[in-house]
């Protein structure tokens, strides 16, 4: 996958602090959403208002083709880039990558607005090149149904959405970045293991999502329960804004 070439780039910090806004109360249930085959799953958690977080409880899990399918509500985290620039690479990814070292390369470099605006993959290729330096990977690509309907969602949307990425959730789960993928069996394994011990009970399968995308969404939502209570770790350059003047940033 091309993504862009750090070295070229401003040097932003990641905002480590807890989460600056209040967006909900800790007894809210929360969503996790993962993009899969059939649309969407959405895994969500009751609240965590008594007890330990980690206490035993039972995901409830859908799948719907789209999201206005599905009926979220409060604290939403979201598997899909959210905020795009006008032009440039997002800070927030870059500071993504750092954070999972050699796993970095399951972070996607999100370009500009206008390159996802292309009806083809070779126009959107070109232009990449011709706004930012570099070309667009045909996976990358491959996000934009999904991207424009997540970026669509949230001006409408009852609930508050805010991007997570699984790999970070993991990380932070296991203490260092995962090294197994979650293409593998044994990769698979040790995720479903960290939830189970973070409290998480999922099923062992869903019909319409393969088992990666049920845990990446189930990882989502227990990031989406740190955003709620204020734990979050939040990956952004507070100088960079969307170019609908939203913030760019990734929690977990």
């Amino acid at each position: 996958m091309e993504h862009n070439d750090d070295r070229r780039r401003p040097n932003p910090k990641p905002t480590q602090t807890r989460y600056r806004h209040s967006v909900t109360r800790r007894d809210d249930s929360v969503t996790g959403l993962d993009a899969c085959a059939s649309g969407w799953v959405a895994v969500t958690l009751p609240p965590a208002a008594t007890g330990e977080p980690s206490a035993p409880v039972t995901a409830g899990v859908a799948v719907s083709p789209t999201l206005d399918g599905l009926s979220l509500a409060g604290v939403v985290g979201i598997d899909m880039p959210l905020g795009l620039l006008a032009d440039g690479w997002r800070d927030a990814d870059a500071l993504a990558r750092r954070a999972l070292g050699r796993r970095g390369v399951t972070v996607f470099a999100i370009p500009p607005r206008p390159v996802w605006q292309q009806p083809t993959y070779a126009e959107a290729n070109r232009l990449c090149r011709e706004l930012t330096g570099k070309g667009l990977s045909a996976q990358t690509w491959g996000l934009r149904g999904r991207l424009l309907e997540a970026d669509q969602y949230r001006r409408t949307s009852p609930a508050s959405l805010f991007e997570v990425h699984p790999e970070l959730a993991f990380a932070a789960l296991a203490a260092a970045p995962l090294q197994q993928s979650k293409h593998t069996q044994p990769g698979l394994a040790v995720r479903r293991e960290l939830l189970a011990r973070a409290g998480l009970t999922l099923p062992a399968r869903i019909a319409g999502a393969a088992e990666n995308d049920l845990l990446d969404a189930a990882a989502v939502a227990w990031s989406a329960r740190r955003i709620a209570a204020g734990d979050a770790v939040t990956l952004s350059n507070p100088a960079q804004f969307a170019d609908d003047a939203t913030e760019i940033a990734i929690r977990y």
